[in-house]
């Protein structure tokens, strides 16, 4: 990206990448069709005009901070994400590509930067993280009753389990013995049950 000429010419009428370029006055000194079109609503003619007027006030340092870093390290590439004023009172996303421009002498003369629009990319993993914030919820939440149904119901089931087979053998009832049976058989059926639930959540876990 160091042939700044040919980048500009090559994206000109982009209607996906902006180009700006700032002085050392910190005003622009470029912009593209893209870009002038994206923000005339802010300027009419951002030649001249402070960098900062079309970004959120909390990215100016931000911006400053790459820029420094470009010039600390020539012919380097440095990413930010800045915000910029939508019009409506929100905020556009925007993703950039920051380089130090020298003059023939060796001079500072400006920076480079050259974006595009990522707002429905932010959108998008805003979404995907409150999608992983509910799984981890309802993650902890089966894990929560993977543990009350190991140990608050199979406690007693085991219980159970235990004393039916000491009833059956003092029972001599055959009414009282068939119960029995019948308890311990239902209470099998549910230990069965419990622990291929907890397994299944501890597999999704």
């Amino acid at each position: 990206m160091t042939n700044f000429s040919e980048t500009k010419k090559l994206l000109e009428r982009s209607n996906s990448f902006y180009i700006i370029t700032a002085g050392m006055d910190g005003n622009y000194s470029y912009v593209n069709e893209h870009y002038s079109r994206q923000f005339n609503y802010i300027h009419e003619n951002f030649v001249g005009q402070p960098y900062y007027i079309t970004m959120h006030e909390d990215d100016r340092e931000i911006c400053s901070e790459v820029s420094l870093k470009c010039f600390q390290n020539p012919g380097s590439l440095f990413p930010a994400i800045i915000r910029k004023h939508d019009g409506e009172g929100g905020y556009i996303y925007t993703q950039w590509e920051y380089q130090a421009m020298f003059d023939e002498q060796g001079n500072p003369e400006g920076i480079f930067c050259l974006g595009f629009n990522i707002t429905e990319f932010v959108a998008h993993k805003a979404l995907l993280d409150g999608a992983m914030d509910q799984i981890r919820q309802k993650s902890h939440l089966l894990n929560k009753i993977a543990f009350n149904q190991s140990h608050l119901i199979r406690a007693p089931l085991t219980n159970i389990l235990s004393l039916v087979p000491l009833l059956q053998k003092y029972t001599h009832d055959k009414q009282s013995l068939s119960l029995c049976n019948m308890i311990y058989e239902s209470a099998v059926n549910l230990d069965n049950s419990v622990r291929s639930i907890v397994s299944n959540i501890d597999e999704e876990s």
